[in-house]
């Protein structure tokens, strides 16, 4: 792991004097922050693992595929695992071919992640999604704890939405005016609010 974004204190100032609620949480969660794995091909790979299931659920499967993988996750050892082993992790024949895919794509440098820094967040997003399993709510958390760019707003996940609803006293759904409303206001720090919004209903931090 590493430590914090160097822009995440001064981004704390900002949204602090920007929003009331945003300064209670920051003041909250002081002494936690966001922390970078720097791998990107062990973050997809959780990241594919984790959709449409709990966290704990997402963890348990998690931890006998790093098992399947002798505790090394990478391009290489994934390459050589069928994908009826990956399914007896728990993984779905959907994920497993999509974790297996991504282990090819890696191996014969079709896909390039180094091009991702050249790239916009927009652009950025595109090209990830060009792997499978990999939508816009994956590519959005990969962009977040990989490679740290500050101003995403997941509008797709459902963490983020609730605890927008529980925070502002809003509806779930809170209405789409008033997510891009906060989103203007968070801005250029999106990423830094998302954060401390997900603290919130969830205190201890998820790590892709």
């Amino acid at each position: 792991m590493t430590k914090p974004p160097k822009y995440w204190n001064k981004a704390k100032k900002y949204l602090s004097k920007k929003d009331r609620i945003m300064k209670i949480l920051i003041e909250r969660y002081k002494h936690k922050t966001l922390t970078t794995r720097k791998d990107i091909f062990y973050s997809l790979c959780k990241s594919i693992i984790g959709q449409q299931i709990s966290i704990a659920a997402a963890n348990s499967v998690f931890k006998k595929f790093k098992a399947a993988c002798n505790g090394k996750i990478n391009p290489k050892i994934v390459k050589k695992i069928t994908i009826q082993k990956l399914k007896k992790c728990g993984l779905s024949r959907q994920k497993a071919k999509g974790i297996k895919e991504l282990s090819i794509k890696f191996s014969n440098r079709s896909f390039n992640p180094k091009l991702i820094k050249k790239m916009n967040d927009e652009e950025a997003i595109i090209y990830l999604s060009t792997l499978r399993q990999i939508g816009r709510w994956s590519a959005e958390m990969i962009l977040i704890f990989t490679f740290n760019r500050e101003n995403i707003w997941p509008i797709q996940d459902i963490g983020l939405l609730r605890a927008i609803s529980n925070n502002y006293k809003k509806k779930y759904l809170p209405p789409k005016n008033f997510v891009s409303f906060l989103k203007n206001r968070f801005s250029p720090y999106c990423s830094v609010a998302t954060w401390y919004l997900w603290r919130s209903i969830d205190n201890e931090p998820v790590q892709y």
